[in-house]
This record gives structure tokens, C-alpha cells and sequence, in this order.
């Protein structure tokens, strides 16, 4: 993609997903937001859960900050009826948690299998997110099914492809039931350039990484974007030739970068969203 002059410090789509700067509370990272003008945050329910739904939906309308996403919802495979419904349960929550806060679609990690039946998982999957539909299109919240990749089958999602997470959605309408393309978790797919085009409206979400080579962990090794492998660049173009133009989130799970300073990171990861992204 070309990049012209007056672009090139062009962050308004740029969102800061809270996980990236783990050590900050969701005050914290708002208020950090704020001091580096971008104009989008994603946040996970466990910190929002520590300050509140209401703290934090307060925080976010001061500081004017547009919420791309909410984190999680999904893990819908359990060994009993009653922890399925449980699971439903906590999703409807997690609907209300997003109503509340504005957020433009809730993340499905859709679970895994909860024995070996990994059929019957990609079965409870695709029957938790009926449940949960009808009534997410009902607070205006967005499902947006994050397929993950491959190595997390057996612990985080029996949906590794873009193509299962498409299949998932098609019963809905995409405004209800979309798809979230995450560098780290499809670089990988043969399919995957066919599949974001096949998506279009369905996408809900891009998110950006990079994978590192040696991997140093299967969760805790994302890279900031351009230290690893990922044609960044090429995959922005596919996903906004299929019709894309919402927020981009900066996504990134490692340790070391968890360690260093938070103004530091959003310094960086601005610097590396104009080279890479």
C-alpha cells in the first residue's frame, strides 16, 4: 500500500488493545490514550471488572475514546449441559458489558473441546453463539469470531481458520455475527488471502502483531510489528480491499514488552503502525 504525505501520520484508526500494556489498569491506559492521541482503545473484561463497568464507561466518555472492542467472550465448549449454559450465561453478560461501554463488537475466543471430541467442541461452539445472537443484535453489540491459530486448538479455540470462523457466521447477518482477522493467528493459512476476500462486510476487526522467528512462546511470543515475519502491509491491504475501514488494534502478548514503561510501548507502537502497518 502507498503511503502518501498526508498519511503518513495518520493514527485514526489506530486502537490500543489493553493487553499490550498489561501493568495498566483501565485508567491508566484511557488516560495514556489521551496523553498520545489515539483515538481507539479495546479493552478485557478482567480489567474492567476491577474498575468497574460503569468507572470505566465513565472514564472512556470523559476522554472521549471510542472502545473497537471488548475481550472476551467465547470458551462456549463445556462437558455438561449446565456449564454450557453457564458459559451462555456469562456471555449475555459480556453483551451488557459491552452495551454499556460502547463497545463496537465483543470478541468471541470460541474454546476448546472439552475432551477429546474435537467435532462436538466446533458443535457447542456454533450453538453458544446461536444462543447468544439474537440477543447481542438486540444492545447493538457486534460477535466478532476470532479464529486462533492451529497451536491453540486443544487449549483456546477448535476454530483455527478463517475459513471455520466465515462458516460460524454465515447463519447471521454479518452486522450481527462478523469475523476478526488477527495477523499472529492467520499469517499462516494458504487460504487465507481467498477467505478475507470471501469475508467482506463480515469483517469486524483487524488485529496487528508480528511473529517472531525463533518463537520464544506460543502465547507470551508476539512481536511489536515489524520484528517479526508478517507481511503487515500486504494483509491491511486485503482486509480493506474486502471492504474494511474500522479501527486497527495493536495486539501484542510479551513479557519484555509488558515490562517496559507504557508511554515507552505507545511511543514505539506508533512509530512501528506508520512503518509497518
Amino acid at each position: 500500500m502507498t503511503r502518501t504525505s498526508s498519511t503518513l501520520r495518520d493514527f485514526s484508526r489506530l486502537s490500543l488493545n489493553t493487553r499490550t500494556v498489561e501493568r495498566w489498569s483501565v485508567k491508566e491506559a484511557v488516560n495514556g490514550c489521551a496523553r498520545h492521541e489515539i483515538p481507539y482503545i479495546a479493552l478485557w473484561r478482567d480489567r474492567v471488572g476491577e474498575a468497574g463497568v460503569a468507572a470505566s464507561a465513565k472514564l472512556l466518555r470523559d476522554a472521549q475514546l471510542k472502545v473497537s472492542s471488548l475481550c472476551r467472550g467465547g470458551f462456549f465448549p463445556a462437558p455438561t449441559d449446565k456449564e454450557r449454559q453457564a458459559r451462555i450465561d456469562d456471555n449475555l453478560r459480556a453483551v451488557d458489558e459491552a452495551a454499556e461501554l460502547g463497545a463496537e463488537v465483543l470478541i468471541l475466543v470460541c474454546g476448546p473441546a472439552p475432551d477429546r471430541d474435537i467435532d462436538a467442541g466446533r458443535q457447542m461452539v456454533a450453538d453458544g453463539i446461536a444462543a447468544v445472537a439474537p440477543y447481542a443484535a438486540e444492545r447493538g453489540v457486534r460477535l466478532g469470531v476470532e479464529p486462533l491459530h492451529p497451536m491453540f486448538a486443544a487449549e483456546r479455540s477448535v476454530i483455527v481458520t478463517l475459513g471455520e470462523a466465515l462458516q460460524l457466521g454465515s447463519s447471521f447477518e454479518p452486522a450481527q455475527v462478523g469475523v476478526v482477522v488477527d495477523a499472529y493467528h492467520v499469517w499462516w493459512d494458504p487460504d487465507l488471502y481467498p477467505q478475507i476476500a470471501r469475508a467482506g462486510a463480515r469483517i469486524a476487526g483487524y488485529h496487528v502483531d508480528d511473529w517472531l522467528v525463533p518463537l520464544p512462546d506460543p502465547l507470551m511470543g508476539r512481536g511489536m510489528m515489524g520484528d517479526g515475519v508478517i507481511e503487515l502491509r500486504k494483509l491491511r491491504t486485503a482486509v480493506e480491499l474486502a471492504g474494511y475501514s474500522g479501527p486497527i488494534e495493536v495486539e501484542i502478548f510479551n513479557r519484555r514488552v509488558w515490562d517496559t514503561p507504557g508511554d515507552d510501548v505507545l511511543e514505539l507502537m506508533k512509530g512501528r503502525y506508520l512503518e509497518f502497518v
